[in-house]
């Protein structure tokens, strides 16, 4: 829900919530008029359609279908991948793979221990790792919280294969 609203709110936009005990939940998203003309904007053509990645990345995501949707790309991009449900978990998985870890896919917004707390854990037991964070919320007020920490790169929820392809080019080229 949290990501929901950030998304609403990067576009201007609000949620109102209704809930009643025992008749359920509704949400109203409303988002203002826009006036302006449509363009139509191509994908991007940056990637280089050669790339082959290597080693393995560690995805942190509560999701389930996120992690399965980033574990997909990622093995067809050629990475191994390892999976962790949340900060805690990740970096348990840091620790016993840290020397095979390429780089970290993390969310923002988990439980038991959100993203800053488990970036912040990961750079103490490897100050140079590398660490795309990933979250619905825009990317300035995600990257916001890890000021001048170091963090690798910010990819935004849902992100397609072609733009996870460039963010890791830029990353590890």
């Amino acid at each position: 829900m949290s990501a929901m609203l950030g998304i609403v709110k990067g576009h201007h936009g609000g949620l109102r919530i209704y809930s009643e005990p025992g008749e359920g939940t509704s949400i109203k998203v409303s988002f203002p008029v826009s006036h302006e003309h449509t363009v139509h904007i191509e994908p991007e053509k940056n990637a280089n359609p050669l790339f082959r990645g290597s080693g393995t990345v560690l995805v942190v995501d509560d999701e389930e279908g996120v992690r399965e949707y980033a574990v997909m790309l990622l093995e067809e991009f050629g990475f191994d991948v390892i999976t962790a449900e949340n900060g805690l978990e990740g970096i348990e998985q840091f620790r016993q793979h840290q020397n095979d870890i390429t780089l970290v896919l993390m969310d923002m917004t988990m439980p038991k221990m959100d993203g800053k707390a488990c970036f912040s854990a990961l750079r103490n037991i490897q100050p140079d790792v590398k660490v795309i964070l990933s979250s619905g919320y825009n990317e300035q007020d995600a990257t916001n919280r890890f000021a001048g920490k170091g963090l690798a790169g910010f990819i935004q929820k849902p992100y397609e294969p072609e733009s996870m392809l460039n963010k890791l080019q830029e990353i590890l080229l």
